[in-house]
């Protein structure tokens, strides 16, 4: 299947709706779901098959978030079992008794790793957001995520922000999908709390994750919310440049704030630096001085591209970014994604894996929105 060569939004648009409908939502809700448990697998071979491993829990979170979303977007109510059934299997086996969510289950429903990363957590509240918009009515989500942001206190940090579990305790990633999951329920009538929460986060990105001179954003910092000495405090991501221009531009919009919004086009330009225009792909790390670091190329970057374009009015950009996207798809089974380009064009071979359709469902959402094809939320 050649890549297609879209000349417009439309177009682009256009296909990957029927990409979606017809092939990545029916697949990934047969074949990339347990049907023993109604658990999601966590990847499916370039063929379409089940792959066998452990299941992480942000993949369990952000598929139920593709199909919560399928099913308010306009792709059919029917999307919405898959994402009840993954959530309750979800509920069933990762939650612990704090109230946080663990990191790895095995396929038999075991406990692998308990550990309760603030990242699993970000996505769990995602997922509850999501199945919340799909039907107010359906668990009582709401109770649900306050309980879980509740135990959030204990990852907070005396300078500000949150402490995330592992080897970078102090970084910028986590706090992005924490301000995603706040405007997610803020957007979905939830408590002050959540408004306040995305607020704070906003602040840090702006008094500290972003580079006051270069105007870029850095991944990992000190406990002072310093750069982290050494090669990991110039670590500097295209794909979160895009990510966080995304998110700051839509803070902004809602508060009226004008510095979040110069913000998001600073990084949305720090993060075009990151574009290698041979390929058509954003790459996946810079240095500070925004040279290449590593030029291969995974997927989830494209989708930040695109929605960082499409946000700013950047209509060039975002079809490129939509052409970029499209090759990564061009695979045997329709539906599955390769996920790492190499450097000089060629993929790796290796299963599609689960984690990546959130980051899909996202771009195509928005890409959706831009053009006008998205539908009124449709609810029971």
């Amino acid at each position: 299947m050649p890549s297609p060569e879209f000349r417009t939004l439309t177009e682009a648009a256009a296909w990957y709706d029927a990409w979606l409908r017809e092939a990545a939502l029916p697949l990934w809700a047969s074949a990339g779901v347990d049907p023993r448990t109604g658990a999601f697998q966590e990847a499916l071979t370039l063929q379409g098959a089940p792959h066998a491993a452990p299941r992480r829990a942000r993949v369990q979170a952000r598929q139920t978030f593709v199909y919560a979303s399928a099913a308010t977007a306009g792709f059919g109510r029917e999307w919405l079992d898959p994402a009840r059934r993954g959530f309750e299997a979800y509920l069933a086996k990762y939650r612990r008794p704090d109230g946080l969510f663990a990191a790895l289950v095995d396929a038999e429903g075991q406990v692998v790793d308990a550990t309760a990363g603030l990242y699993e957590q970000d996505f769990s509240l995602l997922a509850m957001a999501a199945l919340h918009v799909a039907d107010p009515r359906y668990g009582n989500m709401a109770a649900e995520a306050d309980r879980t942001r509740l135990a959030l206190g204990g990852f907070r940090h005396p300078a500000g922000g949150f402490r995330e579990a592992g080897a970078h305790p102090f970084q910028s990633n986590a706090h992005m999908h924490l301000l995603e999951t706040a405007l997610a329920w803020e957007g979905a009538g939830g408590e002050a709390a959540w408004t306040q929460l995305a607020d704070e986060i906003v602040g840090l990105a702006l008094a500290h994750f972003i580079d006051p001179r270069g105007r870029f954003l850095r991944e990992f910092f000190d406990g002072d919310w310093r750069p982290a000495p050494g090669d990991d405090g110039r670590w500097v991501e295209p794909g979160h440049q895009f990510e966080w221009a995304w998110l700051l531009e839509r803070w902004g919009v809602k508060r009226n704030n004008p510095a979040a919004r110069t913000a998001a086009r600073d990084l949305f330009e720090r993060g075009r630096l990151g574009v290698d225009r041979q390929r058509g792909v954003a790459i996946n790390v810079l240095w500070d001085d925004l040279s290449p670091r590593d030029a291969s190329a995974r997927l989830w970057p494209q989708t930040e591209y695109l929605k960082a374009a499409l946000i700013l009015g950047e209509e060039a950009e975002a079809i490129t970014a939509a052409r970029g996207l499209a090759g990564y798809l061009d695979v045997p089974t329709r539906g599955t994604w390769r996920d790492k380009m190499l450097p000089d064009g060629s993929f790796l071979e290796e299963p599609a894996p689960a984690s990546s359709f959130y980051h899909v469902m996202v771009a195509l959402l928005e890409l959706r929105d831009a053009v006008g094809m998205a539908v009124q939320l449709t609810r029971p």
